[in-house]
């Protein structure tokens, strides 16, 4: 019951996300989806993977996320030059962002789960590799629909030399693909070693990854169209963001989904 209110809590403020992008209650909406998501994460997740597990994963991810975005705030490696505007940090990095990437990480690897196969003691070489793998893509698939809209319209953070893709450079996906797969990939390790098979759905994982690519589209029908400027002068359309956004979204989160979802489907019968 508290996990099905924190589902509909959720969805409800992710639909709701045009107030965000206008400005109108931004901050306190993410605070709150923030401690939302955290809240679901460890509840679904104990309950699949028991608690000590959650406290591990919780732990390399935090620890891995803020080491390495501190590391590309200081020196460029690996996402690329830029620096927050939010607060308050941990270093150089906001305090939300490391919650964020075990929230939306969590959601990735139970859907990585369903395209691949669990990780837990006995498991294949397959799912022990081929799941965190994955479950990295559909990570980079969430941050390729919001990265534009975030840093180049609203600049909760700024790169710093710009880049082709509306403001943000190449090597920040990759820093993504990096970074996701390597407390991913440390948290199948573990698993591998010391859980046994979990028994709990991850349909509400799947529909929580499902409600965060539907609020890209709410972002597209009320974001407002002008103009941005990024850091090294280049000016970009909100506009052309906004459909750059959609589209991303449709043809990657969307897509995988769909693709989850057909195969929790095809497994049920």
């Amino acid at each position: 019951m508290i996990l099905r209110i924190i589902v509909g809590l959720l969805l409800i403020l992710l639909l709701g996300r045009g107030l965000i992008v206008h400005g109108v209650g931004g901050g306190v909406s993410l605070l709150v989806q923030t401690v939302l998501l955290t809240a679901f994460t460890l509840l679904h997740g104990s309950r699949r993977h028991g608690w000590r597990a959650m406290l591990v994963y919780y732990a390399v991810t935090l620890v891995v996320s803020n080491t390495l975005e501190n590391l590309s705030v200081l020196t460029g490696f690996p996402f690329g030059h830029y620096h927050y505007t939010t607060g308050p940090q941990l270093f150089h990095v906001p305090l939300a962002i490391g919650p964020f990437y075990a929230a939306v990480g969590y959601l990735a690897w139970t859907i990585a789960v369903l395209l691949v196969g669990e990780v837990h003691r006995g498991s294949s070489r397959v799912a022990l590799i081929g799941t965190p793998v994955i479950a990295s893509f559909a990570m980079v698939a969430w941050d390729l629909a919001m990265d534009p809209t975030r840093a180049t319209i609203q600049r909760f953070w700024i790169w710093e030399d710009g880049g082709g893709f509306f403001g943000v450079p190449l090597v920040n996906f990759l820093g993504w693909s990096l970074t996701t797969y390597l407390f991913l990939q440390l948290f199948a390790l573990y698993l591998h070693r010391r859980a046994p098979a979990p028994a709990l759905s991850p349909v509400q994982p799947l529909v929580l990854y499902g409600g965060i690519a539907a609020a890209f589209v709410i972002d597209y029908l009320t974001g407002e169209r002008t103009t941005v400027t990024d850091a090294v002068g280049r000016t970009w359309r909100t506009s052309d963001i906004y459909e750059t956004s959609l589209l991303t979204t449709i043809y990657g989160m969307g897509f995988i989904t769909v693709l989850a979802a057909l195969t929790l489907v095809t497994r049920r019968r």
